[in-house]
């Protein structure tokens, strides 16, 4: 993490650059720094990036789910004043922007989701990381790549202590079962702000086939691919991933 956060009332958040605020959405076991080649190139080029601390593991149990998490963006937004926001999400983090959109249509400038669930039951928690055993979490977050050398020892420490520690586990399960609960293929074909869809070609955690079907249920979509990727585009490939929404952008005018 190489910028300072701030606090807020309720918010922590990383805010660097002037311009069209881009508030990113992190992942259920990713962190803000998954996101510093994006926040670096797009805070130069016009851009505000913003990126909240999901409140993921410090909501009560009953409340811990993506149409919370939502209206927590909702206040967030509300709270910096932003009248019009693009919306980037990875993995849960893109469920979240999606229900958001559904939800308030009307502060969405643009969307852009990569390996998001929000469609797809085994995105999240379909064998979870058995407690304990290193080794078999090591292999979970490898697999999370298309190079499993992305997966660092710092990464799979974070996963290896957030599955070991009860609290967080069962808040991970309960996150996990609001996103199946929470699946998006009705609201999809409702929702008409622009969307770009920016998938790993190799994503094992939310497969090519979602991204497909993102793109189908959504009225106003552009899908683009990134080969030799895994789940986490912006990390694996930020050149890439960069490339890509840059120009996107540019080609909406946004």
């Amino acid at each position: 993490m190489k910028h300072q956060l701030k606090t807020e009332g309720k918010f922590t958040y990383l805010e660097v650059g002037e311009g069209t605020p881009i508030v990113i959405l992190h992942g259920l076991m990713g962190g803000l720094s998954n996101f510093d080649e994006v926040t670096d190139h797009f805070s130069q080029r016009g851009y505000k990036i913003v990126i909240p601390e999901l409140p993921l593991y410090s909501m009560p149990l009953i409340k811990t789910g993506v149409k919370t998490f939502a209206k927590y963006l909702n206040d967030f937004i509300k709270l910096k004043g932003f009248k019009e926001v693009i919306l980037l999400g990875n993995s849960l983090g893109g469920h979240i922007a999606l229900y958001h959109t559904k939800l308030y249509p009307e502060v969405m400038k643009a969307l852009v989701i990569t390996g998001s669930s929000g469609l797809y039951e085994s995105a999240m928690g379909e064998s979870y990381p058995k407690r304990g055993d290193y080794e078999y979490i090591k292999k979970k977050a490898e697999d999370v790549f298309y190079d499993p050398a992305v997966a660092t020892k710092e990464i799979v420490d974070e996963v290896y202590e957030t599955v070991n520690d009860r609290n967080k586990l069962i808040k991970t399960l309960a996150i996990a079962k609001s996103a199946i609960r929470h699946n998006m293929a009705q609201d999809l074909p409702t929702m008409k702000t622009s969307t770009c869809i920016i998938w790993g070609r190799n994503d094992n955690v939310t497969p090519p086939e979602v991204a497909e079907d993102f793109n189908k249920l959504l009225p106003d979509s552009d899908l683009f691919w990134i080969d030799k990727c895994g789940h986490a585009a912006m990390m694996e490939r930020p050149q890439e991933f960069n490339e890509i929404l840059s120009d996107w952008l540019k080609s909406r005018n946004i």
